[in-house]
């Protein structure tokens, strides 16, 4: 306890504000009667009797997840390297602060840059928002936030996923915005979303910039509709979505995402499928077919289509013991000619996943130990060989643990 104690003191400390800052005004006055977070969370004033009464339960919770591992690279049949991997470390932050205001905060600290220009904060912040629980059939999300598309790959905790599909790795999944929830029944919801659809300026969403003939977006947002079902017992879960946002004046991104899942007993299976057709290549897996040394100067490739789907199947057949097999298959295509990209297909990526996961500790599922094995493969067609692309099969063996520890 003692050092939990001196740790709130030290983080207490460093957010004490510079006397030098010109805007110095605090949110609270220290004689004022508003009781603080821990206060709150302790008890609370009651100001009529003058006593302290234990009947504010603020819910609160800090979780600290946590995956690393030993992989051994291929490329072709070639062994390339075996080496240690920290994949995912981050602090969680959740809970309430009353019946009807909630909030989620979570940071990354495998991601770090300066505040963005747009959002004003660092792509190591996930979630920082808050929800207002207007009532049992609406809900209210302000600030940064998960982006909702549909599927499951992209929807599930990370920590559950070996490896991502090209479409879902690419994606900026948490941005800035608004989003209500209406809950139709209690197996179905609507969720309505507008949000920020870049954290950064266009240097930082494209690969090679806007093109200089291009006029920035007046309105560089992402508006979703998001529909979830839940039908058979809850064992078949629906995850569909459609949305629309502005990348460049004249130059617009549409998703159509849909995630299919059986989930009952021992089995988790779902199949998604990821579209996306934007005006500009905000993905950037197309335009990083292009070499500088093909005769011309690279640029951020037009009027892009992505394909992705997406088959898992995972068992639980003891419980300690799981396993799954996974498969993906993505396409990347121009739908319409623009400067040297002519249209066609230019990439298919495919990839095969196997994982053994053993849970040490059938009472804490927090902790698993996995044996990961990933084959990629890839193809491309005459036109990106025509832009000099080069893109060798690759295979990855994996031996890692994921924990999650529960801190509060």
């Amino acid at each position: 306890m003692k050092k939990i104690y001196f740790a709130l003191l030290g983080l207490a400390a460093l957010m004490i504000p510079d006397a030098s800052m010109a805007q110095n005004q605090t949110l609270t006055s220290e004689t004022g009667e508003l009781p603080s977070v821990v206060e709150r969370i302790i008890s609370q004033h009651d100001t009529l009797t003058g006593m302290h009464k234990n009947f504010r339960h603020i819910k609160s919770h800090i979780n600290l997840e946590f995956a690393s591992s030993a992989n051994a690279y291929f490329t072709e049949d070639s062994f390339d390297e075996l080496s240690f991997r920290i994949n995912r470390v981050r602090l969680e932050i959740y809970g309430r602060l009353n019946p009807s205001l909630s909030y989620h905060f979570r940071q990354s600290f495998n991601k770090y840059s300066n505040p963005y220009s747009v959002d004003n904060v660092s792509s190591s912040i996930e979630y920082a928002n808050i929800m207002w629980h207007q009532s049992e059939r609406f809900e209210l999300v302000a600030g940064k936030q998960f982006v909702n598309l549909g599927g499951y790959e992209y929807y599930v905790n990370a920590l559950r996923v070996r490896e991502f599909s090209e479409f879902n790795n690419s994606v900026a999944c948490y941005q800035t915005g608004l989003a209500g929830i209406l809950h139709l029944s209690p197996s179905q919801e609507l969720v309505l979303q507008v949000v920020n659809d870049r954290s950064g300026s266009d240097d930082d969403l494209f690969l090679y910039g806007r093109p200089a003939d291009v006029r920035a977006a007046r309105f560089p947002l992402l508006a979703s509709v998001n529909w979830n079902g839940l039908f058979a017992d809850g064992a078949v879960h629906l995850r569909y979505a459609a949305s629309a946002g502005q990348l460049a004046k004249g130059s617009n991104i549409y998703y159509l995402t849909f995630g299919n899942i059986y989930e009952k007993g021992p089995t988790v299976a779902y199949f998604d499928v990821m579209y996306s057709r934007e005006g500009l290549d905000s993905q950037g897996r197309l335009t990083a077919l292009q070499t500088s040394g093909a005769g011309y100067v690279p640029v951020t490739a037009r009027n892009v289509e992505y394909l992705t789907l997406i088959a898992n199947f995972d068992y639980s057949f003891h419980p300690k013991w799981n396993a799954y097999v996974k498969g993906v298959y993505e396409t990347a295509s121009i739908f319409k000619e623009n400067g040297f990209f002519v249209k066609g297909r230019y990439l298919t990526t495919w990839n095969t996943q196997a994982c053994l996961e053993w849970f040490p500790f059938t009472e804490d599922k927090g902790l698993k130990i996995f044996a990961h094995y990933l084959y990629k493969g890839h193809e491309l067609s005459a036109h990106a060989k025509t832009l000099g692309a080069a893109m060798p099969h690759t295979q990855r063996v994996s031996l890692g643990v994921v924990y999650v520890i529960p801190v509060l």
